[in-house]
């Protein structure tokens, strides 16, 4: 760890009882609120995991936004430098909150370069960089499993946890908390990813990792992912009862649940827990039952369209 003094720590989730969607759907629910972790989302667990763990000055990595302004200031904290190749297609509230906290864009039409690609060009410029998964990375994982410890450690612990998948690193993160507290049998996790993004579900079926041809145009753009990472696969194909696939209007559903129902603020990818029961409701019918919500980061305009249409 850098000899830095650091204060800026991840703060413990914000747990909700939520009587009025638990009334509606049938079950009791409470929701793990990341929308008031800093920067907005759960990513500032694993971003500052890493900064905190890798010696290097310079960390490049590849991200929709919220790891990218997560990782922007966890190394401004650190002393290091920041560079997060974006598609140029990012919501702009996440572009400007990376530039924000210290980090460099790096802008890219991924229908011509993928992330990937441009993220391998930068690291060749600079050897001494760290290259960084937003999901497939020791640290990252170990920082996602600090909200799992805290879900676990929940009085009444849930039955269940629904969590949304893009990469996995959130999802592998929570497994692997329910494993290391010997809940395994007990505290089941199911995913939550977009049907239009269904690589993980895919995966789990054929017991092998699928990848998507493309980046998908979900609205969850957290979860644009063109696969899960071998690291998190390692976790999530023994460790998840199942992965449901959640379609768009269940995911906008969801939303505007949490907006009326909750009082809450969510961007698209943190609705996908939600939009698993709403799309699958028998699964979790008389479960007590804990949704990630796994951040609030939404431009205005979309998420007021969303809300509206």
């Amino acid at each position: 760890m850098s000899g830095r003094t650091v204060t800026t720590k991840p703060r413990p989730t914000t747990f909700l009882d939520a009587p009025r969607l638990s009334d509606d759907l049938g079950l009791e629910l409470v929701l793990a609120c990341e929308t008031f972790q800093i920067t907005g989302s759960f990513k500032f667990r694993a971003a500052w995991s890493l900064a905190a763990n890798v010696p290097n000055p310079h960390v490049i990595a590849a991200s929709s936004g919220n790891f990218g302004q997560a990782l922007a200031l966890a190394c401004k904290l650190f002393g290091k430098r920041s560079t997060i190749v974006m598609p140029a297609n990012s919501a702009r509230v996440k572009i400007d909150a990376v530039r924000t906290n210290g980090g460099t864009v790096d802008l890219v039409d991924t229908t011509k370069t993928p992330r990937a690609e441009r993220v391998a060009a930068l690291a060749d410029a600079d050897p001494e960089a760290y290259v960084a998964s937003a999901y497939d990375d020791r640290w990252v994982i170990e920082g996602n499993a600090t909200l799992g410890d805290e879900v676990c450690q929940r009085d009444p612990r849930p039955e269940v946890i629904v969590v949304p998948v893009g990469g996995g690193g959130l999802a592998s993160g929570i497994v692997s908390a329910v494993r290391a507290a010997g809940l395994a049998g007990s505290v089941a996790v199911v995913g939550a990813e977009p049907a239009l993004a269904n690589d993980a579900a895919r995966s789990l079926r054929e017991g092998r990792i699928v990848a998507n041809e493309s980046e998908p145009q979900t609205m969850a753009d957290g979860a644009r992912t063109l696969s899960v990472g071998e690291q998190n696969w390692a976790l999530l194909r023994d460790g998840l009862e199942t992965i449901v696939e959640v379609p768009e209007e269940r995911i906008v559903e969801a939303l505007r649940r949490y907006f009326v129902q909750a009082n809450l603020k969510v961007e698209p990818t943190g609705a996908l827990a939600l939009g698993a029961i709403l799309a699958n409701p028998e699964r979790f019918s008389g479960r007590r039952t804990c949704c990630v919500i796994s951040g609030g980061n939404v431009d205005p305009a979309v998420y007021a369209r969303l809300l509206v249409d």
